[in-house]
C-alpha cells in the first residue's frame, strides 16, 4: 500500500540508488514511530540538524535573528556542496546523489509526520523538538515554534498561532525547496506542491502569492506526469495526480477546473456512475412509491498491467466485529476499524432509502439511458467502490456546493454522492471518515437530520482530536498541545480497532482532509449556527481563534464585547502595559477599554484583527492601519475600504481603493466586479468594460458580472477608440467585430446579455434588456427578440397577466413579419412560424382588457388570410374598450377612445365581413359575416345611446352620427 509520490519517486530512480533508497524507504511501515526516529537520529540529519559539529564552518553571513529554517536550509546547502571526511559518513554518503536523496526522503519522513500529528493520527510518541535540534539553536523552543508559525505568513495573512509540530512541515519546505534537491529529482517537484498546499491551508484565507507559486509548479507537473508516455508514470500515478489537483482548485475556489480535472480521473480509471432517480420510501409512514435520487456506481475491472499496479497498491477491506473481511462485493461494512456512523433515530425518516423493485423512473438520468453496466445493479446492496473512485464522488460533492447556490436542491443532489460513498463500504480509513465528514456537513441544513449531523461531525472532532493527541504530552509540548485539550464523549479506540499510519495517509492528499483545528472551528461554527453560543465561544476560546470570538459576539449584536476581544489584541491596556493591571481579576479585564498603546511587534493576524474592528467602528483608519501593518500585501484592507466608500458614495475613492486590492491579488474576482460598479458609477464605460471582462475571465458563471459588462459595453459610444492594449474578450462569448462597425458595442453587449440569460434563466430583468438591445440594432435581431419574448412571458405572466407583454416590441415583431414576406407557409419553419406560434400560443390566452394587443393579432390574423379570426379580435378589441366602467362619465379621452374603436369596428365589417370565409370546416362555403350591417349599426347604436346623455353634440358624437349615415346608405 505505497503512497503515490513514494511509487513516482521509485519509479523514477537511478538504478545505482534504489538499494540505497529502499535501505529508508524499504521499513516494513515508512511511517512507523521507529523508521522516522531512525532518519531523524541519522548521522547526515544529525549535523543538518545541528546537534553534530558540521565538517566546515558555518557561513558568517547567516543572520543573527535567522529562523531556525534558514539554519536548516543554510546547512543544507553546505551538506550538500562539501565532501566528507568522517568516516563514518563517508563509507556510504559521500555521493551528492546519495545525499540529495537522503534529505529528499528526511523531507518526506518529515511532511508525512506532520499530517500524522495534525490530521491523520495516530500521535507520535517518542517525537520531540529535540530530536531536531531546536533546542541546541535556541534556550526557548516554544517561543522557536511562535517564530516559525510567524515566518508562515503570506501577504498578511497569519498561519494558525497554535499549530503543534510545525517545524516538521518548515523542514520539509527547507528540503523541497533547496536548488540541488528540486533540480535532480524529479519526485520533489510534487513534494513542493504538497508543501506549499499545506502552507495554503494553514493560513485563514487564500494567498496570492502562494497560490501563483502552487500554480507555477502545477505547470511544470502536467507535463511531467499527465504529459509524460514514459513506463515510470503508472495509470493510478495519473489519477491520483488529478484528484490531487481537483483539490488544489476546489480550495482556491476554481470549480470549474475541479470539475473538469475529476471527469478526466473518472475515464483514465474506467469508474461508472450516474446520478439518477428510483421508486423508493423516504418515510416509516410512506405508502407510495416516490421517485428518490441516488447514485448507482460500480468502479472498473482492473485488466492487463493494471492488475498488477492493483496487486501493489491492494487495500485492506475494513473488517467487521467479527473478524471477518468485507471482499464480497455486497458485504455490509462493519464497525471494526472504520470510524463511527451515528444512526439517525428519527422517528419518521428511515435510516436509508427503502427502494422498490427495479422500475424505472424519471430521474436525473432515466433508467433508459444507463450503461448496462449500473442499470443491473441493485440500489441497496452496491458493490464496494475502490477507494479513488469513492474520492471522486466525494470531491465532486464538494465542488457541487460550490458551484451551486446553498439551496434545498443542490443539498439534495449532494448527499446521494456521500451516500454511495458511505453504504457501499470504504477500504479506506480515511476516506470512510470523509465521507462521514461530507455527509454532516449536508445534514446540518435540514430539520429532520441537522442533529444527526452536528453528533456526527462532533464525533469525528473526537476522533480527530483524540487520534492526534498524545495520551502523555512531554512538559515541553504542553504549550503546541493546549489546543487540543477538549474533552470527548467517545472513548477512545482500542489499538486493534485503529487504522494503520499508511493506510490513513495513503489518500490523504486527495482528500484535502481539515487540520483538526479546523474541524474543532467547523464544530464552533455549527454550534454558533444552532444557537449554542457558549459551547462555539468555549471552543474558539480554547483555539485562541480571538477573531472567531470577536465575529461570534458581534453577529449577537453585543459588539462593545466583540470589540474590547479584538482591542486586546492589537493594544495595551489603557494604564499602560498589560502588566500594570491586577492580576488575575476577570472583571478587571472585562471593563477594560484596552486603549493604551499599539502592540509591538504586532500579532501576526493584526492586518485581519484591524479590518474585522474596522467592520465593527465603521471606521477607514482602521482599514488604513491593516494595510500599513501588511506592508501594502493585505488585499483584505483595501477591499474593505473600497466597500465602505462605494457604500458612501464615494466612487472615486471606491476605485481607488479596489484597484490597490487588485494589485495586491489580481485573481480576486469580487474586487474586479466591485471596481466595475464603481467605474459605471463614474461614467469610466472603457475601464469599466475592462473590469468585468477581467471578472467573466476568472469565473464565467457570473451572471451578474455579464450583465454590467453588456452595460458598460452599450455605454461605449461608436466613436470610442480601439484600445489594442485591452485584454481580448473570449471568443466564443464576446467577440468584436470589424474596428470600423459603428453597431460593434451593441452587438458585443447583446453577446454579453445572451451569456449571462443563459446562466441566470429566470431572470426577467435580463431577458427584457436582451429583448431592447436586440431591437435596437440595424436591423434588429428579431430572434432573439422572440426568444427574449417567450422567456418573459413565461417568467412574469403568472403574476402580471397581459402586462407581461410588451406591445411595442410584439407590433416591431409584426411589421416586420409582414414587410418580409408577402404569405405565410405554417409548413416551412423558420423566423415566421416562431412569431405565430409565440402569438398563438403565449399571448392570444393572457389578452383580457388590452385592445393594442387585440389589434396586432387581428393584423397577424388578416397576414396569415383568416379574416373571421381578423374580425374575431376586432371585435374583441372593441370590447376591451367598451367595458371599461365609467367611460359614458368620464373624461373626453376616454370617450375618444370608445369612438376610434368603434368607428374601427365598422370598418372591419365593412371590409372583413363580405369576405369568403378561409378557415374551419365552412371554409370556402360562406363568407365571414353576413349580418356585418346589422353588427355594425348595433356597435354604434349601443354606444350612441349609452353616451347620449354626456357627449350629445361633441365631435366625437358627430363621427358616430356619419358613419351610421354611411352604414345605412349600404
Amino acid at each position: 500500500m505505497t503512497e503515490t509520490l513514494i511509487g513516482y519517486f521509485y519509479a523514477t530512480l537511478p538504478e545505482e540508488l534504489g538499494d540505497y533508497c529502499r535501505s529508508y524507504l524499504g521499513h516494513p511501515d515508512f511511517h512507523s514511530n521507529e523508521n522516522f526516529d531512525s532518519l531523524f537520529s541519522a548521522p547526515l540529519s544529525q549535523q543538518l540538524f545541528g546537534l553534530r559539529d558540521l565538517e566546515v564552518d558555518e557561513d558568517s553571513s547567516l543572520k543573527s535573528d535567522a529562523t531556525w529554517t534558514d539554519r536548516i536550509f543554510h546547512r543544507l546547502g553546505q551538506l550538500l556542496s562539501t565532501r566528507h571526511v568522517n568516516d563514518e559518513l563517508a563509507h556510504q554518503d559521500d555521493d551528492p546523489a546519495k545525499r540529495q536523496h537522503f534529505f529528499f526522503i528526511l523531507g518526506l519522513a518529515a511532511l508525512y509526520a506532520f499530517l500524522q500529528s495534525n490530521v491523520t493520527g495516530p500521535p507520535l510518541p517518542s517525537y520531540s523538538i529535540s530530536q531536531l535540534g531546536l533546542h541546541n539553536d535556541y534556550q526557548d523552543p516554544p517561543s522557536v515554534r511562535a517564530k516559525l508559525v510567524h515566518s508562515l505568513g503570506e501577504d498578511g495573512i497569519a498561519a494558525y498561532k497554535l499549530t503543534p509540530n510545525v517545524e516538521l512541515l518548515c523542514l520539509a519546505e527547507a528540503i523541497f525547496t533547496c536548488p540541488p534537491i528540486l533540480k535532480n529529482i524529479k519526485a520533489a517537484r510534487w513534494a513542493k506542491l504538497r508543501v506549499d498546499f499545506l502552507h495554503q491551508r494553514l493560513l485563514s484565507e487564500i494567498s496570492p502569492s502562494l497560490q501563483n507559486c502552487i500554480y507555477s509548479d502545477l505547470n511544470l507537473l502536467n507535463q511531467q506526469i499527465l504529459g509524460s508516455t514514459s513506463q515510470n508514470v503508472k495509470k493510478t500515478t495519473k489519477i491520483e495526480y488529478l484528484l490531487e489537483r481537483a483539490t488544489i482548485h476546489t480550495h482556491h475556489g476554481l470549480d470549474k477546473r475541479a470539475r473538469e480535472d475529476l471527469d478526466a480521473a473518472r475515464r483514465e480509471s474506467g469508474f461508472e456512475y450516474a446520478l439518477t432517480g428510483l421508486l423508493g420510501k423516504r418515510t416509516k409512514f410512506q405508502e407510495r412509491d416516490l421517485s428518490q435520487l441516488v447514485v448507482l456506481a460500480r468502479s472498473a475491472e482492473p485488466k492487463g498491467d493494471a492488475i498488477a499496479d492493483a496487486a501493489n497498491n491492494k487495500q485492506t477491506p475494513l473488517t467487521t466485529p467479527n473478524g471477518i473481511d468485507n471482499q464480497a462485493e455486497n458485504a455490509d461494512v462493519g464497525t471494526g476499524t472504520e470510524p463511527r456512523a451515528l444512526d439517525l433515530n428519527d422517528d419518521t425518516l428511515l435510516e436509508s432509502i427503502s427502494f422498490a423493485k427495479k422500475d424505472a423512473e424519471p430521474g436525473v438520468m432515466e433508467e433508459s439511458n444507463l450503461p448496462p453496466s449500473l442499470a443491473s445493479l441493485d440500489p441497496s446492496a452496491q458493490p464496494m467502490l475502490d477507494s479513488l473512485d469513492s474520492i471522486t464522488l466525494l470531491s465532486l460533492a464538494s465542488s457541487i456546493t460550490n458551484m451551486s447556490p446553498a439551496d434545498g436542491l443542490t443539498r439534495e443532489e449532494t448527499l446521494p454522492y456521500a451516500l454511495r460513498a458511505l453504504e457501499g463500504g470504504s477500504s479506506n480509513w480515511q476516506v470512510y471518515t470523509q465521507a462521514l465528514l461530507v455527509r454532516s456537513r449536508i445534514e446540518a441544513y435540514k430539520s429532520r437530520t441537522v442533529e444527526r449531523g452536528l453528533l456526527q461531525l462532533q464525533a469525528l472532532v473526537d476522533q480527530v482530536i483524540a487520534e492526534t493527541t498524545k495520551q502523555h504530552d512531554q512538559r515541553q509540548d504542553q504549550d503546541q498541545d493546549q489546543a487540543s485539550g477538549a474533552t470527548t464523549f467517545l472513548p477512545r479506540a482500542k489499538d486493534s480497532e485503529r487504522a494503520s499510519a499508511a493506510e490513513r495517509l495513503r489518500h490523504i492528499f486527495q482528500l484535502c482532509t481539515p487540520f483538526r483545528w479546523e474541524l474543532e472551528a467547523e464544530l464552533a461554527a455549527k454550534w454558533a449556527s444552532l444557537g449554542g453560543l457558549k459551547t462555539a465561544l468555549e471552543i474558539y476560546d480554547r483555539l485562541e481563534m480571538w477573531a472567531e470570538v470577536a465575529l461570534c459576539w458581534a453577529a449577537t449584536e453585543k459588539e462593545e464585547k466583540a470589540r474590547r476581544i479584538i482591542r486586546r489584541q492589537l493594544f495595551h491596556a489603557s494604564s499602560g502595559p498589560d502588566s500594570s493591571l491586577p492580576s488575575a481579576e476577570e472583571d478587571t479585564l472585562e471593563r477594560e477599554e484596552w486603549t493604551g498603546p499599539v502592540r509591538d511587534p504586532p500579532p501576526a493576524d493584526a492586518p485581519r484583527l484591524y479590518c474585522i474592528l474596522g467592520d465593527i467602528d465603521h471606521d477607514p483608519a482602521l482599514y488604513e492601519k491593516a494595510w500599513e501593518v501588511s506592508r501594502q500585501r493585505y488585499a483584505r484592507a483595501q477591499r474593505s475600504l473600497g466597500k465602505f466608500y462605494f457604500a458612501a458614495k464615494d466612487y472615486a475613492k471606491a476605485a481607488l481603493s479596489y484597484n490597490k486590492a487588485l494589485g495586491a491579488n489580481q485573481l480576486n474576482q469580487a474586487s474586479w466586479f466591485a471596481l466595475g460598479c464603481a467605474l459605471l458609477q463614474l461614467s469610466q464605460y472603457d475601464r469599466a468594460a475592462d473590469a468585468f471582462t477581467r471578472t467573466v475571465q476568472l469565473d464565467d458563471t457570473d451572471a451578474e458580472a455579464w450583465t454590467n459588462l453588456a452595460a458598460a459595453l452599450l455605454h461605449r459610444g461608436t466613436d470610442s477608440p480601439v484600445d489594442s492594449n485591452r485584454p481580448a474578450l473570449d471568443e466564443d462569448s464576446i467577440v468584436g467585430d470589424a474596428p470600423l462597425d459603428p453597431q460593434r458595442h451593441r452587438k458585443d453587449a447583446l453577446r454579453a446579455l445572451k451569456r449571462a440569460a443563459a446562466l441566470k434563466h429566470d431572470s426577467p430583468m435580463i431577458w427584457e434588456n436582451v429583448i431592447t438591445i436586440s431591437a435596437s440594432l440595424s436591423p434588429p435581431s428579431y430572434s432573439d427578440i422572440v426568444r427574449g419574448m417567450q422567456r418573459v412571458i413565461a417568467i412574469r405572466s403568472p403574476s402580471l397577466g397581459e402586462k407581461a407583454i410588451d406591445a411595442d416590441i410584439l407590433d416591431l415583431l409584426i411589421n416586420h413579419l409582414i414587410r418580409s414576406s408577402d404569405a405565410y407557409n405554417p409548413s416551412r419553419p423558420g423566423f415566421e412560424r416562431l412569431v405565430v406560434e409565440l402569438v398563438d400560443q403565449k399571448i392570444i390566452p393572457l389578452i383580457t382588457s388590452s385592445r393594442r394587443l387585440w389589434q396586432i393579432v387581428a393584423r397577424l390574423a388578416l397576414w396569415r388570410n383568416k379574416p373571421g379570426s381578423a374580425l374575431e379580435a376586432q371585435e374583441k378589441a372593441w370590447r376591451a374598450v367598451t367595458a371599461q366602467p365609467g367611460w359614458e362619465f368620464g373624461t373626453e379621452e376616454q370617450w375618444n377612445e370608445v369612438i376610434d374603436a368603434t368607428i374601427e369596428l365598422c370598418e372591419a365589417y365593412e371590409s372583413l365581413g363580405p369576405r369568403e370565409r378561409t378557415e374551419g370546416l365552412s371554409a370556402g362555403q360562406e363568407v365571414v359575416a353576413k349580418d356585418w350591417k346589422f353588427k355594425a349599426r348595433s356597435a354604434v347604436r349601443g354606444v350612441m345611446g349609452k353616451g347620449k346623455g354626456s357627449w350629445e353634440g361633441s365631435q366625437g358624437w358627430a363621427k358616430l352620427e356619419h358613419k351610421m349615415v354611411e352604414l345605412r346608405g349600404h
